[in-house]
């Protein structure tokens, strides 16, 4: 049988490399691979659906589940995942010194459906306890003019969000326009009269994961629904071919023997990984496995800040993001 063909577009990572250079194999698969932006993968496969298989903003993807579209189906296969305690960015000398100093200020996000957003704001109401609706929110784009949000929004009554086209977040905080900012990319300003408002924001993050069980999911792998529908073993042959490439990206960071990356105390920082979320420090799937129950806390705490962000038009269930034939595997 000849394999099925399929394009994918996808960053350059080293869990994924196995992959896309051909070292794994998905059986059945021919996988002819793009290499893109992040933001024009995002772009064109949100909008226009260009290839099959993609990496995808977990951000638009509940977006468009709960608006019933169902043109693609995700893969409990998390790309890329981080915390974001230090993606708030303020002016150097500014007043504001702590997250619960943001009550009421004007705080300026390149796209309200942003992952990452989506998360940061979540922390800042569920964690930290400030109330959204209080705070006057500006969408730009981080460092040029003119982005917009990627799908349609159901917003909560009491938020409102202003877009700006002829300017960016960049400028807006450092002309005072602005007092915070609210981005996954830093702006071009860092260091030049923007600065985190975490400067360390490592020892913040461990601590909110220790009281959440949060390991915020970033981005998944999404197919193009009538692909499963006419070849329903693709979904679990992908799966079991990235969670492969992913263990394997494991061990050689994991290796004390060679650095597989340019980073010093390497296996050092491994060995803290997994004493901080497990043996599987990047885990896939949401089983009843350990990595499993802390990717099924975060969707579930992202679902909750989705739907009262009015990012989802309704509240999702964690396994109704999946296709049910990857969710269990078979035991030998």
């Amino acid at each position: 049988m000849n394999p099925l063909s399929l394009t994918l577009a996808l960053g350059l990572y080293d869990h994924t490399r196995d992959v896309t250079d051909g070292t794994v194999h998905a059986e059945g698969i021919q996988l002819r691979t793009l290499d893109l932006p992040i933001e024009e993968i995002f772009y064109r496969f949100t909008l226009y659906r260009e290839w099959d298989i993609s990496e995808m903003s977990m951000g638009k993807y509940i977006a468009l589940r709960s608006q019933d579209d169902t043109s693609i189906t995700a893969l409990p296969v998390f790309i890329s995942r981080a915390f974001r305690h230090s993606m708030f960015y303020v002016r150097e000398g500014s007043a504001i010194k702590r997250p619960e100093d943001l009550q009421g200020k004007r705080i300026g996000i390149p796209e309200w459906a942003q992952t990452a957003g989506i998360y940061g704001r979540g922390y800042l109401s569920d964690y930290v306890g400030l109330k959204l609706k209080d705070i006057q929110w500006i969408q730009a784009g981080v460092n040029q003019p003119g982005r917009k949000e990627k799908v349609q929004l159901k917003l909560p009554d009491g938020i409102h969000i202003t877009n700006v086209s002829d300017n960016s977040l960049n400028a807006m905080l450092l002309n005072g326009e602005l007092d915070a900012v609210m981005s996954a990319r830093p702006p071009v300003g860092l260091g030049q009269g923007i600065v985190r408002l975490m400067p360390d924001a490592q020892a913040a993050e461990q601590q909110y994961f220790k009281d959440t069980q949060i390991f915020p999911i970033m981005h998944s792998l999404v197919l193009r629904t009538p692909v499963l529908d006419a070849h329903p073993w693709v979904g679990m042959n992908l799966y079991k071919t990235f969670l492969e490439a992913k263990n394997r990206s494991m061990e050689r960071l994991s290796d004390v023997t060679a650095s597989h990356a340019p980073m010093a105390w390497l296996t050092d920082t491994t060995s803290r990984l997994r004493g901080i979320f497990g043996d599987d420090f990047y885990p896939y799937g949401i089983g009843p496995e350990q990595g499993g129950r802390i990717n099924h806390a975060t969707l579930a705490a992202f679902l909750k800040f989705g739907f009262e962000q009015g990012v989802c038009y309704r509240h999702l269930d964690v396994e109704e993001l999946f296709p049910k034939q990857v969710l269990a595997s078979y035991k030998v």
